[in-house]
């Protein structure tokens, strides 16, 4: 069977948490989207990780990592991750990249950067990792795949014709110099013999496992808000972050995903630039403070660094999320964080033009919309590492019951740490 693990708002909700907790029991890890632009950070037995391209399995020796025919393959990043794990006392994890995966090239970071440097004030908030270009070139079809590596004639014809296209960008739009074929080919060589070991038909791969009965967990970046089809467009990342989109950039086939994990935060945090909308934000020291409580070293990108935008758990989005997603259950992470407040706002509502809706809007509409709060009695208490949801105050299961009622999704696990032991499980009332 196969089991999706996907955001429902943002990105940053503590996927990579879960993937690591249901791996135990599980056979493949497959990362099928996205590349190393956003960050799953992993607190387990080893140590605190900060994954962007292996998939959240690799701390089981029995569990093989896919690196699934959608993900935007930066090799070097890769590669020096496996080291990084591998230096903090991981055993080598078993590992297949498809050999249809696409290579993000130093191209792409380049554009990517003049781009954003172009649009000025009007700039997506990209973190500068080439994906937006990576993906404009693999719909356009001048991207180069994995397999183009293995066969020289080939990758130098493919190349040539991306260059000149790029060039033509960098030197007549960006006023940037030209790059380089020939400074190119042997640095792709190098990174072909980095990436050789693991090179694999993971298409085939996926078949058989399903055949013999194997588990298999779909591990998502980012979150509903950021697919550029249902989510805030344009500001968006440039691949679809929905559980559906498992069946093609991982190539399962849709009838094998039976469960589909929503992961959703307590309270609400986003990366991006300060013009997305993001409606139930709350700023000034009020925001300062549930930064710095937040996640498990403050609401900080475990790529970039930037601190998040940090608001109060916005109901509206988080119900829109599980539905787009498909949600069969959800996981809600960092309850502990909220231990120190009186009272929490939920977002409930949005008023837009004098109208109160509870549907989520396109974003015209998004960006008109105020937030309708209601205000729930905090526990005022610290709960984190908490096992034992029965053992959790009155007032934070409540404050899970009505998040439950207002997302119309079942609640069946509640994080209450970082760490991949701190989490309860909960019999859903819906």
């Amino acid at each position: 069977m196969v089991k999706a693990i996907v955001g429902a708002n943002w990105g940053d909700e503590g996927k990579g948490k879960v993937t690591d907790m249901l791996a135990r029991q599980s056979d493949v890890v497959v990362r099928f989207q996205g590349g190393a632009n956003a960050g799953h950070t992993i607190i387990n037995g080893y140590g605190r990780f900060a994954l962007h391209t292996l998939p959240s399995g690799v701390f089981y020796p029995h569990v093989t990592n896919v690196i699934g025919n959608g993900v935007a393959l930066d090799i070097a990043k890769l590669a020096d991750e496996l080291e990084q794990v591998e230096t903090q006392g991981v055993p080598a994890p078993r590992l297949i990249v498809s050999d249809r995966t696409q290579l993000l090239m130093p191209y792409h970071i380049l554009q990517d950067t003049y781009e954003e440097t172009r649009l000025g004030g009007r700039a997506f908030g990209s973190t500068k990792s080439g994906i937006a270009p990576f993906y404009s070139d693999k719909y356009a079809k001048t991207g180069i795949q994995v397999c183009d590596l293995f066969d020289e004639p080939r990758l130098r014809e493919r190349l040539t014709a991306a260059v000149e296209l790029k060039n033509v960008l960098f030197e007549h739009l960006y006023h940037q110099p030209p790059v380089s074929v020939d400074e190119l080919m042997p640095q792709l060589l190098a990174l072909r013999e980095r990436i050789r070991p693991y090179v694999g038909d993971t298409v085939t791969f996926l078949y058989q496992a399903l055949k013999e009965g194997k588990t298999v967990l779909l591990e998502g970046q980012l979150g509903s808000m950021k697919d550029p089809d249902l989510g805030i467009f344009p500001m968006t990342t440039s691949s679809h972050t929905l559980a559906g989109y498992g069946c093609v950039g991982a190539s399962v086939p849709p009838t094998a995903i039976e469960d589909v994990i929503c992961v959703t935060k307590a309270y609400s945090s986003c990366v991006g630039s300060q013009t997305e909308p993001f409606v139930s934000e709350v700023t000034g020291p009020e925001g300062d403070e549930l930064r710095r409580r937040g996640g498990d070293q403050g609401e900080f990108g475990a790529t970039t660094g930037r601190p998040r935008r940090v608001g109060w758990f916005d109901a509206v989005a988080t119900r829109y999320g599980c539905m787009v997603q498909g949600a069969t259950q959800v996981a809600l992470t960092c309850l502990d964080v909220l231990g120190y407040l009186d009272e929490i706002p939920v977002c409930t509502g949005y008023e837009i033009d004098g109208a109160v809706t509870h549907s989520f809007p396109t974003t015209p509409h998004l960006l008109r919309a105020r937030p309708v709060f209601t205000t729930l009695p905090g526990w005022n208490c610290d709960v984190r590492g908490c096992t034992d949801y029965n053992a959790l105050p009155a007032n934070a299961k409540a404050y899970v019951d009505f998040l439950e009622t207002h997302i119309g999704a079942p609640i069946t696990m509640v994080s209450t740490g970082p760490k991949r032991e701190e989490i309860t499980y909960r019999t859903p009332k819906i």
